[in-house]
Parts: structure tokens; C-alpha cells; sequence
């Protein structure tokens, strides 16, 4: 028998090469980086979970319900945190001055 493939998903920016699934709890988890890095988390609007290391990279995200919403929508649906630079932000704060 031969081992597992690894599995890269890409999910906007963001190409997990980790993943494992709970069955039984309908549970996808998918990283970027040592899932034990995971030091906080925040969850998305669609009710997932989206988890950093200590310096707020993104390492992973939990998917709950993940075989449930692709038998029932045939798609999951994540929002992903987006980072706005300061410098792309700093000439409007400046005219608030």
C-alpha cells in the first residue's frame, strides 16, 4: 500500500500543504505551519476558525462541518482576514488630523 499524497488546497492567498479531517466531529483541519503554533484564533463569519502564532501570522484554519456544507452546498464559503499595510492607509489618516 502506498502512503498518502500530500494534498495542497489553496484558499485564496493561501496554499494549506496540511490537513487532517475528524470524521466524527465533521471537522477539516488545514495548515500552513506546525499546528501546534496556533497560539490564538478568531472565528469567521461563516462560523470557522482562523488560527495565528504569536506573532499574528496565519498557521491554519478549522472548517466545522466540512463534509456536511459540501453535501450541501457542494462549496464551503471562508473569509479570510485581509491586512491593510499602513501605508496604504496613512494619508487618510493623516487628512483626519
Amino acid at each position: 500500500m502506498s502512503a498518502p499524497r500530500p494534498l495542497a488546497i489553496q484558499i485564496g492567498p493561501y496554499t494549506f500543504t496540511g490537513s487532517s479531517y475528524d470524521a466524527r466531529g465533521d471537522v477539516l483541519y488545514l495548515h500552513l505551519a506546525d499546528p501546534a503554533a496556533g497560539v490564538e484564533g478568531e472565528e469567521t463569519p461563516e462560523g470557522h476558525l482562523v488560527r495565528y502564532d504569536a506573532t499574528g501570522t496565519l498557521v491554519g484554519v478549522t472548517l466545522l462541518g466540512a463534509r456536511r456544507l459540501l453535501d450541501r452546498d457542494g462549496a464551503i464559503t471562508i473569509t479570510l482576514p485581509q491586512r491593510v499595510e499602513a501605508a496604504a492607509i496613512e494619508e487618510a489618516l493623516a487628512q483626519a488630523s
